[in-house]
């Protein structure tokens, strides 16, 4: 639902159970109540399709048969405990806010953490709009306070019924490309050299001698499943590339095949017979997919500046299935 601030506050008042994206400034008119929120300005809606609206803010309604719930706020030391801390059958609903320490912390450790791949975890990094990447910071909200937190995560636990059996899926639209395998020294959201063919090279410039396409990830395999890096900047006069994920040591990375056509890929790729709870998209897929205006329900949600499958992912659309229902 794209509603107003008023009229989010008066599904604020009902006591519901909701998780929440806007602009900041749309963020902070709303009263305390039940409820997570992050910023963001962009969104996938059932009836508009995507679209950016500084003024109105995306609502989530948790409408299944839920048998508890509650809300926490994590410290960056503290999020470890995501996962062990979720009920035994259910989902945990993150967001954390972008370029924070705890975001940095979530990326290289998340797939470390206690029962991170047993329990469902879905959620987003939140964002600015783009004209304000260099004069806003990302933040997410406690809703409970209405408080504004610049770093950590809120935390939304969901316990269902056990004929409810909830499941994460992604959509990945991309493929390994046939070029060589690409690995890297250290884990971390930039890198100056990679090991390509046994060689240690400058990957700026190699970047740029194989005129490879910025708009198109790293693509890797993580014990069975597809997983992007997309590329944030290629700085060839600094020596470095900036990554919107961090890449690891003793992975083997591709530059992600080409496509023809990025929207019509998109359009194919969803699946056509889900039924998504919760969803979000990656702002990637939304600029380079020219999803402005158009639609993509019923997978619709904040538009995001990274998404969580149980661990940060890139160019993903993200979504929450109950199987059984």
């Amino acid at each position: 639902m794209l509603l107003t601030v008023q009229e989010a506050n008066e599904l604020i008042r009902r006591g519901t159970c909701l998780t929440i994206a806007g602009s900041r400034e749309a963020l902070a008119q709303l009263q305390p109540g039940n409820w997570i929120g992050g910023s963001i300005p962009y969104f996938m809606t059932a009836t508009t399709g995507g679209l950016c609206d500084r003024a109105r803010v995306y609502i989530d309604e948790i409408r299944l048969p839920v048998t508890r719930w509650r809300i926490q706020t994590y410290t960056v030391a503290a999020l470890g405990t995501v996962a062990t801390d979720a009920y035994a059958n259910g989902f945990s609903y993150i967001i954390i806010p972008a370029n924070s320490k705890s975001h940095l912390e979530y990326a290289l450790h998340a797939p470390e953490y206690p029962e991170i791949f047993l329990k469902p975890v879905i959620g987003w990094i939140a964002g600015v709009h783009l004209d304000d990447l260099a004069k806003a910071a990302p933040v997410v909200f406690d809703g409970r306070s209405a408080t504004c937190l610049g770093e950590g995560a809120v935390v939304l636990h969901v316990e269902l019924p056990g004929e409810c059996q909830p499941m994460v899926h992604t959509v990945n639209l991309f493929r390994p490309g046939t070029g060589p395998a690409i690995q890297f020294a250290r884990p971390g959201f930039e890198a100056r050299q990679a090991i390509i063919d046994g060689q240690t090279v400058d990957f700026a410039a190699y970047l740029r001698k194989t005129t490879a396409d910025a708009s198109l990830p790293l693509v890797a395999d993580y014990a069975g499943t597809g997983i992007n890096v997309s590329i944030k900047a290629i700085d060839e006069a600094a020596g470095k590339v900036s990554f919107y994920a961090p890449v690891f040591p003793g992975v083997d990375y591709h530059l992600a095949a080409p496509m023809a056509d990025y929207a019509a890929t998109f359009a194919r790729e969803v699946p056509k017979n889900a039924h998504p709870l919760l969803s979000c998209n990656c702002i990637l897929n939304y600029l380079f997919g020219e999803l402005e205006g158009k639609q993509t329900a019923p997978f619709v949600g904040p538009i995001t500046f990274g998404e969580i499958a149980h661990q940060l992912v890139n160019q993903t659309l993200v979504y929450l299935a109950c199987e059984n229902l």
